[in-house]
């Protein structure tokens, strides 16, 4: 196979993988079984992964990469806390929504039984994402004049908290339950005590 036909041989391995947790839930994944979904043999499969647990890595950094991404296009496009902080969790309730099988890594529940370092990348791909709540909610103070009712830190773990029950309520209910069934409402009644206006001095 030539170079160039590399990324694109990964890119449909990822595919297929990410398709067979979304369409066999509940079930452990072989490579046999990801090898005859692409078409190829288990052998090609470890040409281009040495294992399944860098396959599950490749799906992490697609994660990583697609929210991350957009998540700086939405600091540079809303103005204000709040709006960043709701835009933000939608954004990842709504990745999560349109990429069911990539929702079940990011729930944890299929790397049962794989290496910890996939959970612990998981584990640190919320610990990311609630550190840039705590940063936009940090920033009010400065950019607005507001501050979070309760501390920068508890904010940002209460709004992450919710992000993370309703991708495992999707995932639960063999993904009949939407993260974003609801939302709207639900968040309209965290925002409106999430900041208050800071006491100006007499």
């Amino acid at each position: 196979m030539s170079d160039s036909q590399k990324p694109h041989r990964r890119e449909q391995i990822l595919q297929a993988l990410a398709l067979m947790l979304e369409e066999d839930s509940g079930k452990r994944i072989t490579t046999a079984a990801l090898a005859r979904q692409v078409g190829v043999s288990e052998a090609a499969l470890y040409r281009h992964f040495p294992s399944k647990a860098r396959m599950f890595e490749g799906l992490i950094d697609f994660i990583e990469e697609s929210l991350f991404a957009r998540i700086t296009r939405i600091l540079e496009d809303v103005p204000d806390a709040t709006g960043r902080c709701g835009t933000l969790l939608t954004l990842v309730l709504g990745f999560a929504e349109k990429n069911p099988g990539l929702a079940r890594v990011m729930h944890g529940d299929v790397l049962t039984g794989e290496t910890a370092r996939l959970r612990q990348r998981v584990h640190q791909l919320f610990e990311r994402l609630e550190m840039q709540l705590k940063q936009v909610l940090r920033e009010a103070e400065i950019n607005e004049g507001r501050r979070p009712t309760i501390t920068a830190s508890a904010a940002a773990n209460l709004l992450i908290a919710q992000a993370e029950g309703r991708i495992s309520q999707y995932v639960r209910s063999d993904f009949k339950r939407l993260p974003t069934e609801h939302w709207e409402d639900q968040w309209a009644f965290l925002a409106e005590p999430l900041l208050r206006d800071i006491p100006q001095p007499a």
